[in-house]
């Protein structure tokens, strides 16, 4: 069974998520471009991500998989840093990291990712 939730970025072409049986697909989440600060944008970005996660009963812990997309590979190690504000110490997901420019100029980064939840999609 595949459930598709509605955009979260004013894209009707990107669901915010599918969930894919017991499995949740994230599309590219990104925030806080109010300040060009990685730590504030990537904390944003967890929030709209965990908000995103609820929505289908799931949560950042629930995270298997992450890619975590950067504008400066510089602001690798703060952007990191905040991996342990959001998931217990001996829960990280696994995270391929990598650098790219973005639409948005003000954007300094951006993740996506797969959640496992057993019964998720119910």
């Amino acid at each position: 069974m595949l459930k598709k939730m509605p955009t979260h970025c004013g894209d009707d072409t990107c669901s915010s998520c599918v969930v894919a049986g017991d499995f949740v697909f994230l599309a590219h989440h990104a925030g806080g471009f109010d300040k060009q600060d990685i730590e504030h944008q990537m904390r944003a970005t967890f929030d709209r991500t965990k908000s995103t996660l609820a929505s289908v009963g799931a949560a950042l812990n629930d995270m298997v998989q992450i890619n975590l997309y950067l504008k400066n590979l510089d602001d690798f190690g703060k952007a990191r840093d905040v991996f342990y504000d959001y998931f217990d110490k001996d829960n990280f997901p696994a995270r391929m990291t990598s650098q790219t420019e973005f639409l948005n100029d003000e954007c300094l980064c951006m993740i996506d990712g797969v959640a496992y939840k057993h019964n998720c999609s119910k």
